[in-house]
């Protein structure tokens, strides 16, 4: 079991803050600005004179994302957010007029914009309803008989009510229809286990500032081997071809793998973000966190049916509890908590607390208290 008291050392906004917004974005660690301090003291000192020494954290930081999600790096590219990475699944794809897209109707703009961008290609969005942020699978299975819908989209959880899909159920839906299934895992990846290739998912993508705790400019998009070649770049580059050093040769055969979808070089100071969180993450065990968070979670929940606080119910991340008072508006409470420096959200009517693994029950003493 990990010690989860010296892991929050490594996490000064608790000196500070109660954090509890990482499900819109988290605070990063000692260990990921020490990253950035190398990465920085590189460049600053020795320039591109150790060039292959980037290409090397690229390329480690690659085979840690594979390892965390289960699957090979060669089905890893780097991305610079959520939206990036569906980008490159909407604009890819060799569209037909009158193709359809499913999505939920609690869709974020992130996992719904890429889509929409597609009406001028006569594509159209169809939006599933949802019941408390979960989507009804017989519903869907009846959408799916069209053979109009190429692609499904889904959030593995919803940002606001943190419903869980069934990612599995879902992809086996696909698969069994021929359609290709798209998922934003923002809200999963680094809190959550999730395993693309037994859920069937042909295309992730998640940024690294939420659950990772990497920082903004982090991204990761997965794209599993069997469905590579049906997505065309649409930006290529030097990067993005097999003999990216025959600087003087003209070419055009793309790599077989996810580099084909970095047309330059990657961002290395995001890989090296990206990179010490997810060893951290690893180091700490996915299981474990979602354990710990879940725990959280359990003490958050009890404290409110205590003050007779209605919370939303049914399977949920482990990592966000909605809820609001009966006395005051989302806004007026979250006002009131950070005056008392509690940072958590306020998305519409509700109130979201979303904890991590370093938080603790003091903590969440300390949200009910002010409560």
């Amino acid at each position: 079991m990990p010690n989860w008291e010296r892991t929050r050392s490594f996490f000064p906004v608790t000196r500070k803050l109660v954090y509890l917004d990482h499900a819109g974005g988290g605070p990063i660690s000692t260990r990921v600005d020490e990253a950035q301090r190398e990465w920085s003291h590189r460049q600053l000192h020795y320039g591109s004179f150790d060039a292959a020494g980037y290409e090397e954290e690229i390329a480690r930081v690659r085979n840690r994302v594979a390892l965390l999600l289960g699957v090979t790096s060669r089905e890893i590219s780097f991305v610079g957010s959520t939206g990036q990475g569906l980008g490159l699944v909407a604009t890819g794809l060799s569209w037909r007029r009158s193709d359809a897209v499913v999505t939920t109707d609690r869709a974020h703009p992130t996992t719904l914009y890429p889509w929409l961008a597609l009406s001028h290609l006569g594509v159209e969005v169809q939006r599933l309803r949802t019941l408390d942020g979960r989507i009804d699978l017989d519903e869907l299975a009846r959408r799916l008989e069209s053979p109009r819908v190429r692609v499904v989209c889904i959030a593995s959880v919803d940002y606001l009510t943190g419903a869980r899909h069934d990612l599995h159920a879902i992809g086996t839906l696909c698969a069994e229809r021929g359609v290709l299934f798209c998922v934003d895992a923002i809200q999963s990846l680094g809190c959550l286990p999730l395993d693309p290739e037994a859920c069937g998912i042909d295309f992730l993508a998640a940024g690294g500032q939420k659950w990772l705790l990497a920082g903004p400019g982090t991204g990761i998009f997965y794209c599993a081997d069997r469905v590579r070649t049906r997505l065309t770049p649409r930006v290529v580059g030097w990067r993005s071809v097999q003999e990216p050093s025959s600087l003087e040769r003209e070419q055009s055969t793309l790599r077989s793998d996810g580099r084909r979808f970095e047309p330059g070089i990657p961002d290395s100071a995001a890989a090296y973000r990206l990179g010490a969180a997810v060893d951290l993450i690893l180091e700490l065990g996915i299981d474990a966190i979602a354990e710990r968070v879940t725990s959280l979670r359990a003490q958050l929940e009890q404290g409110l049916a205590t003050r007779g606080i209605e919370r939303q119910a049914g399977e949920r991340s482990p990592g966000i509890v909605s809820f609001s008072l009966p006395h005051e508006t989302a806004t007026e409470t979250w006002k009131r908590l950070r005056s008392q420096h509690i940072h958590v959200a306020s998305r519409g009517d509700s109130l979201r607390v979303s904890p991590h693994f370093y938080n603790d029950a003091d903590e969440i003493d300390r949200l009910l208290a002010a409560l």
